[in-house]
């Protein structure tokens, strides 16, 4: 389920910069830690898109979105 207040601010995908994991809200599942972020840990992507996540470098949640490297 999306979130609407900072840090999330609407955005599909979020990356934890911590774990460096990215996360789809629009298909959130039970397991998954998106509500265990720190804020500060929190990165947005322009575009909102899972590729764009990739080119930075991020892996799957395996929650979430799966097939997950590690």
């Amino acid at each position: 389920m999306r979130r609407y207040q900072w840090p999330f601010n609407g955005k599909r995908f979020i990356g934890n910069t911590n774990t460096n994991e990215v996360h789809d809200l629009d298909n959130e599942k039970s397991g998954c830690k998106i509500d265990q972020i720190n804020p500060l840990h929190v990165k947005t992507f322009d575009p909102d898109t899972l590729s764009e996540a990739k080119r930075q470098g991020f892996d799957n949640c395996a929650y979430c979105i799966g097939n997950s490297k590690y």
